[in-house]
């Protein structure tokens, strides 16, 4: 028991370093985005976001034949970001609802996502296994090629997230005095969308399609119970992602039949329900005080 405990914290395995490594760049990048996505009331678009993925993956096995991570990430960037101006042109030309429209789309789009994958299953093509692992994820499978790319796109979420911080923050609270000063708040809404769907997309391969809205918002969430101020926030849901990644990938390591990802996503969501009682209670308190 000590023996393996002190082998995973030596990290002296390149599979233990790669997966670590890989899950908490994947978690912390998906947190920080998570943050500016719940003050902006996208956290349903980040799910049908997330199932307008898998059609991605499947279709750039169909067009490569192989399971590129750069092509995977491209293919599933574009479907990602259609999801999303359909989802937009739906609720600005039509009646129905903003909610509505998610559920549509991501109905849909994971729909053809599952044809898709059954197709390839069928079709008999020797290396098209590991394809379903995105529906849950598996973060076991990371390679050290896999880490690197993980490595240069959250760098650039995180550097954006930076560079941006006060132009989103303006835009989150008052779109129409950030009109008013001159911001361009069309290309802003772009590039952060474009920041979310990356985020997702590097994120479905440790925690699937499935969970993936789950590791974006609760985060986030969480930290909104301890602190009301937008900094302490983003740093508080990326020390949550930091812990969860770290405590899931130890128990997939000394019990290897448990997956990783989930376990980071049940971590996460132990967390969120503590926060909760803490803060009830605290109100209940001050309520009898």
């Amino acid at each position: 028991m000590m023996s393996a405990i002190q082998d995973f914290f030596s990290l002296s395995d390149p599979n233990v370093r790669n997966v670590l490594l890989g899950t908490i760049l994947l978690s912390t990048s998906s947190a920080m985005i998570g943050a500016f996505a719940l003050l902006k009331r996208k956290t349903l678009i980040s799910d049908a976001i997330a199932h307008a993925v898998l059609p991605g993956i499947c279709l750039a096995f169909l067009l490569t034949g192989e399971k590129n991570s750069i092509w995977l990430i491209i293919s599933a960037f574009v479907t990602g970001w259609l999801a999303s101006i359909v989802i937009n042109q739906i609720t600005a030309h039509s009646k129905i609802k903003q909610d509505a429209a998610i559920a549509i789309v991501s109905s849909v789009a994971f729909g053809f996502g599952s044809f898709l994958l059954s197709m390839l299953q069928n079709s008999g093509q020797a290396n098209q296994g590991g394809l379903k692992s995105f529906l849950l994820g598996s973060a076991a499978t990371l390679l050290q090629e896999d880490v690197i790319v993980l490595l240069w796109l959250s760098c650039i979420i995180v550097l954006v997230l930076f560079l941006f911080f006060k132009e989103f923050m303006v835009i989150a609270f008052d779109r129409l005095f950030a009109q008013s000063i001159g911001l361009p708040v069309k290309k802003i809404d772009f590039l952060f969308t474009s920041l979310m769907v990356l985020a997702i997309v590097i994120g479905i391969r440790a925690v699937g399609v499935v969970l993936m809205s789950a590791m974006l918002i609760t985060p986030a969430a969480t930290a909104r119970f301890w602190t009301v101020k937008m900094a302490y926030i983003m740093l508080f849901a990326t020390l949550m992602a930091l812990l969860s990644s770290l405590a899931g990938t130890f128990i997939s390591y000394m019990i290897p039949s448990m997956p990783t990802g989930p376990w980071i996503v049940l971590i996460m969501s132990l967390i969120a329900y503590f926060s909760f009682l803490i803060s009830w209670y605290c109100r209940v308190s001050r309520k009898n005080a």
